[in-house]
């Protein structure tokens, strides 16, 4: 089931901004499955470009009157973190098994895509944060919402892989 909507003029320019970061995201995640070396980033890469599809798909459902239902977003939801439930204890049974073998040893250049993806993530979920207050529909600031939260783990997803490998260090 789809709500109607009608937007405000401010809402439309906040909502092309956000499709034109969406598309920058799934863009520039493309091309870093492509760039990067290590396969398990590549993949990483490729889940992030799919996720950052679906994103710009729900922005341009709004920009065309429509909120996308709720609930296949929170069914989408929760079958994504049942893979990345799973894809975590891979990740810990593969970092314990090769403990040191894996950390600390990367590439500069993956590295440096992973800075570039993190910062976007930044700067991505601030976009909405702001973007939710000005919202006057409800359910649209619950989409809103929902997106930005998913941003915010994408970057967890790339703040711990740079972890793992010893790309950042928390100290």
């Amino acid at each position: 089931m789809f709500i109607m909507i009608n937007l405000t003029t401010k809402e439309k320019f906040l909502l092309e901004d956000e499709k034109q970061q969406e598309q920058l995201c799934v863009d520039k995640y493309n091309s870093f499955a492509n760039k990067a070396e290590d396969p398990e980033l590549k993949n990483l890469f490729s889940q992030l470009a799919q996720k950052e599809q679906e994103h710009l798909d729900s922005i341009n459902q709004l920009l065309s009157g429509v909120v996308p239902s709720t609930n296949q977003q929170q069914g989408q939801q929760q079958s994504q973190q049942m893979q990345n439930s799973q894809q975590n204890f891979m990740n810990l049974n593969s970092s314990s098994m090769n403990s040191g073998l894996q950390n600390n040893s990367y590439s500069e250049h993956d590295k440096t895509l992973c800075i570039d993806a993190l910062s976007t993530e930044k700067y991505v979920s601030s976009t909405y944060n702001t973007a939710i207050f000005e919202f006057v529909d409800k359910d649209v600031r619950q989409l809103l919402n929902h997106i930005q939260k998913e941003e915010q783990e994408h970057g967890e997803k790339i703040f711990n892989y740079m972890s793992q490998k010893g790309m950042y260090n928390v100290q």
